[in-house]
């Protein structure tokens, strides 16, 4: 007999296991609203690079920017999950207008802060910047960084919830 399945954070295609998941195009597209309800207009996205969370976060960011009417004004920053994804993509946030940034996720966010910083841009003075994950990064006092959170322990909860549905 197969045992029950249940996969976190993963995107499958199976009968056989339950998936549970961030909605990562809405918690951008959330990401985006909220830097559009301050008023910015020019908002780049650094991106996650290749695999399914990394394209559903590029798929928000490009709805909601299209939602706001700012279509005319996506601009993706190449990158992947590292910080020094964010340190690559400081210097290119400066050349052209960008007010603010999403990050693909905490660490890039984490990454793109510190250059940030160390070229004299202050945050959130000079330019906003929002992370995704809520990670520990984003909690230490002298990073304070605004993040979407995917509510890790909603999910850990759902995911022992179809566990014993399985099970039973």
């Amino acid at each position: 007999q197969e045992l029950p399945a249940v996969a976190v954070g993963r995107r499958l295609k199976s009968d056989s296991v339950d998936v549970v998941r961030a909605a990562d195009d809405l918690g951008v597209a959330q990401a985006v609203a909220h830097l559009a309800s301050l008023g910015h207009r020019d908002i780049a996205f650094v991106d996650g690079g290749r695999g399914t969370i990394a394209s559903d976060r590029r798929r928000g960011y490009r709805q909601a920017m299209r939602g706001h009417g700012l279509a005319e004004r996506i601009r993706i920053i190449p990158g992947d999950h590292t910080e020094e994804a964010g340190m690559r993509a400081a210097p290119g946030l400066l050349t052209s207008p960008a007010t603010a940034v999403v990050a693909s996720n905490d660490r890039c966010a984490v990454g793109l802060l510190d250059r940030l910083a160390r070229l004299g841009v202050t945050v959130p003075g000079s330019m906003s910047v929002v992370g995704y994950d809520d990670s520990m990064l984003a909690r230490l006092g002298h990073v304070a960084l605004t993040t979407v959170s995917q509510d890790a322990p909603g999910q850990a909860e759902a995911a022992i919830t179809l566990l014993a549905e399985r099970l039973d």
